[in-house]
């Protein structure tokens, strides 16, 4: 490395629709940035990528990011997240032989069953108690059981930024707790566990070596160096998950913060001191780089409803229509797509509404305010579980640039609402590549620098005892259709009183 200039560390994110990456410097300043767009094959419960398009998206975006400012002889260190459950099979020499079978890939329902009936005891050791048929394990058998010949040609078990890291450094790579959690790692023992691996006929072969986040895998090869516009030798840093990623990216780092992403779902993730054990198998835990716990979970509410039911709408004209309708006696549970995952599983969960809509102004205040009245019972259910949930919330994704919605989420929870000024996966990624290889040296350190805050959201009181008796209406009606346990339901209804 040649020259004065600042450390810059460069984080890469695998979305669904597209690659982006970013390269910043140890305080946060951000030099340069890129993106590059990626195609999904959708029919039915069937969701695949190409994975040859991930790494072609993948040079794109890094190309990008260097042209625009970030100078490739300052940047220290790299990693890559990806989406959480997505994999593929490569063969011996690292080529995908298979499509990418995407996070919410759904065909692998039968084996979700044998899943869980012979690990049963190991996921509920892992706090979760069940799989869920798009996670990788069950994945990985339906993938088996359609090439049998996977065993007997030394084909391994990929996850998506396990592609990437490959390609990065140029030969086989271990795999991060964090995109194995799914596939049945076992994130506090560092291990798979091989007993419920035999039971399914899954040789330990087929496995990537594992590691947890934020180490230190290999150098960029001369190849991928050339592919990219990087310079060989750079430190590849073992990644997270986009969700986790986004979590460090958010600055939410210390036990007791948590991140809430509203996009086209809900995803809420938080820290703990300890693994949290969920009974109901609702929430799971990620192992964090600096040793403690990531609980959350992703629900099927969302803003996805957006763009669907209000396309060709104004929205910022027609959220100036719908705030003063707000609190709205009509009542809506907007599932983006059948079932809920998170704050409870219901696997026939359909979105609702309490009466139709008097015009499309309290449709939407209605759409806003039940994701709104969904996140808070999600805290509240972190809490029955005993998770901390006191600590400072950090809001991000696509609906925070709706200020109206912001607001009405800080006045449900009735809590100040942190947003950060540019928060992103792809930052979470430059935190924990920083955290890994330089100064300040710990994630909570490298987080406090490199992510800056914007502003904080206070709740107003004006029309708490609205939102109160709302709240309470809709945990009624998910109770009388079956879908929320009435052990959460009482816990709600105690922490909704002064």
């Amino acid at each position: 490395m040649t020259g004065a200039g600042p450390d810059v560390w460069l984080g890469i994110d695998l979305g669904t629709q597209g690659v982006r990456a970013v390269a910043v410097t140890s305080d946060g300043r951000l030099l340069g940035t890129g993106s590059s767009p990626l195609t999904s094959h959708r029919r039915g419960e069937r969701h695949e990528q190409d994975p040859g398009q991930w790494w072609r998206a993948v040079c794109s975006a890094v190309g990008q990011t260097c042209a625009t400012g970030a100078d490739p002889r300052r940047i220290r260190a790299v990693a890559v997240d990806a989406t959480s459950g997505t994999l593929t099979l490569t063969d011996r020499h690292g080529r995908c032989v298979v499509p990418g079978l995407m996070y919410d890939d759904g065909r692998a329902t039968v084996e979700a069953e044998q899943v869980n009936a012979l690990g049963e005891q190991q996921w509920t050791k892992a706090g979760y108690r069940r799989m869920q048929r798009s996670w990788g394990l069950p994945k990985l058998r339906w993938l088996l059981d359609r090439y049998p010949n996977a065993l007997t040609d030394g084909w391994r078990l990929a996850h998506q930024n396990d592609v990437i890291n490959r390609r990065l450094v140029g030969h086989e790579v271990p795999t991060d707790t964090s995109n194995a959690l799914k596939s049945g790692a076992d994130a506090a023992a560092v291990a798979w566990p091989g007993h419920v691996f035999a039971a399914l006929g899954i040789p330990t072969g087929i496995l990537p070596g594992l590691v947890v986040p934020g180490t230190v895998i290999g150098e960029v090869c001369a190849g991928a160096a050339a592919e990219c516009g990087l310079v060989p030798g750079i430190p590849v840093v073992a990644g997270m998950t986009d969700g986790c990623a986004a979590q460090l990216g958010s600055g939410a780092t210390a036990v007791g913060s948590w991140n809430s992403v509203l996009g086209t779902t809900l995803v809420l993730k938080g820290v703990t001191e300890d693994l949290l054990h969920d009974p109901n198998g609702v929430v799971y835990s990620h192992r964090s780089p600096s040793g403690h716990w990531l609980p959350g979970g992703a629900s099927s509410t969302g803003a996805g409803l957006v763009a669907r039911e209000f396309a060709g709408s104004a929205l910022d004209r027609l959220t100036d229509e719908a705030a003063p309708l707000l609190p709205t006696g009509l009542l809506r549970y907007p599932l983006v797509s059948p079932g809920e995952r998170f704050p409870f599983v219901a696997p026939e969960a359909v979105a609702f509404s309490s009466r139709e809509p008097a015009g499309r102004a309290e449709d939407f205040a209605a759409l806003m305010q039940g994701v709104a009245y969904l996140e808070r019972l999600c805290f509240d259910y972190l809490d029955l579980l005993g998770a901390p949930t006191d600590g400072a919330v950090v809001l991000t994704g696509g609906a925070t640039r709706n200020p109206v919605w912001n607001q009405l989420r800080a006045d449900v929870l009735r809590r100040p609402l942190s947003l950060p000024r540019r928060a992103q996966p792809a930052l979470g990624m430059a935190v924990l590549a920083a955290s890994a290889c330089g100064a300040p040296g710990s994630l909570d350190g490298a987080a406090a620098a490199m992510v800056r805050p914007d502003r904080v959201l206070e709740p107003r009181s004006a029309h708490r005892s609205a939102h109160d008796e709302g709240y309470a209406r809709l945990l009624d009606l998910l109770v009388q259709r079956g879908w929320l346990p009435e052990t959460v339901s009482a816990h709600a209804r105690e922490r909704t009183a002064p």
